[in-house]
Order: structure tokens, then C-alpha cells, then sequence
């Protein structure tokens, strides 16, 4: 099997998921806003205040394209559908999933926007971000596995499991 990359909007799963499906298909996992993290030394939240959003979005996608993981789980920032060549590298790499979030449960997850480093454009919302991902998310996706009711994670694992080897 290839490598699989999970995207979604923040607070759909991709790394709490990402991780128990990595070691249950034997694969490694990355988080791509670590590497983020590590390369640049700051929280993503100081990169976007110090860049900006679209210098940010930039090295979202560089960094996104600079990978070359093998049999890897990769749960890149929500923000990557943002650009099309990240997107287009990471469709390159294997199969993408679209955990699927509804609003509601979006905002009944995201409580700490002023420093989760989500790439908001400046007088953007919450729900300006969510309509203007949510289309690219499944426009990119191989499979969309919907994670907005409750439910444990093993059941959401359960779920990206079953997408995953349908594909």
C-alpha cells in the first residue's frame, strides 16, 4: 500500500487518527505542522503572526512538497488544500481521506482559535474558513470518511479503516 494523507478542517481527527491507523497498517506517522515546527523553530501561531497568511500558506506548501515519505500516515494542517501544487504532490504520494467535519461540530471542537495556528486571512471567520475548505477537501479526496457525530475512536478508526481499503 502506498502512503495515505488525511485532511480536514482542525479538530477532525487527522493526528489523533492518523496515529492509531499508522500503527495498525504498520506504517509511520507525520504530522506535517511538527515538521513545520521543528524546521522553522516557532509554533505555527508565531509563524502566522510573523509571515502573515499567505507567506505562511507558502511554506505550508513547500514544506508539503519537500516530503517523500514511504508507507507513512500524513496528516498535513488543514490550511493545505490551500495550494494546489501541495495538494497535487501529496495525491502524487498515495490516497488522500477527508475526514469530514459539519460546522456544528467544528465549533463545538475549536476552542482556542487565537492559538492553534489555524491560517485565517485577516477578517476571515470560522465559518468563512470552513465554506471555503470544505469543496477543495472533497474535491482532493480518494474517500470521505464523515466524523461529525460522536462517536468513540475506535469507531472512527473503524471508519478511515474501511475507506482506506476500499480504495
Amino acid at each position: 500500500m502506498e502512503n495515505i494523507t488525511l485532511i480536514g478542517m482542525p479538530g477532525s481527527g487527522k493526528s489523533t487518527v492518523g496515529v492509531v491507523l499508522a500503527k495498525t497498517l504498520g506504517f509511520s506517522f507525520l504530522d506535517v505542522d511538527l515538521v513545520i515546527q521543528e524546521r522553522q523553530g516557532k509554533l505555527l501561531q508565531e509563524l502566522l503572526n510573523s509571515l502573515g497568511t499567505e507567506a505562511f500558506l507558502d511554506l505550508e506548501g513547500e514544506t508539503i512538497r519537500s516530503l517523500r515519505p514511504q508507507n507513512t500516515v500524513l496528516a498535513p494542517g488543514g490550511s493545505c488544500v490551500l495550494r494546489q501544487d501541495a495538494m497535487e504532490h501529496l495525491k502524487s504520494l498515495g490516497k488522500v481521506v477527508y475526514l469530514r467535519l459539519d460546522f456544528p461540530a467544528l465549533e463545538a471542537r475549536i476552542h482556542n482559535l487565537a492559538t492553534r495556528g489555524i491560517a485565517f486571512a485577516p477578517g476571515q471567520t470560522l465559518r468563512d474558513v470552513y465554506d471555503q475548505r470544505a469543496p477543495l477537501y472533497a474535491r482532493w479526496a480518494d474517500a470521505t470518511v464523515d466524523v461529525s457525530p460522536v462517536q468513540d475512536p475506535a469507531a472512527t478508526l473503524e471508519a478511515v479503516r474501511a475507506a482506506v481499503n476500499a480504495l
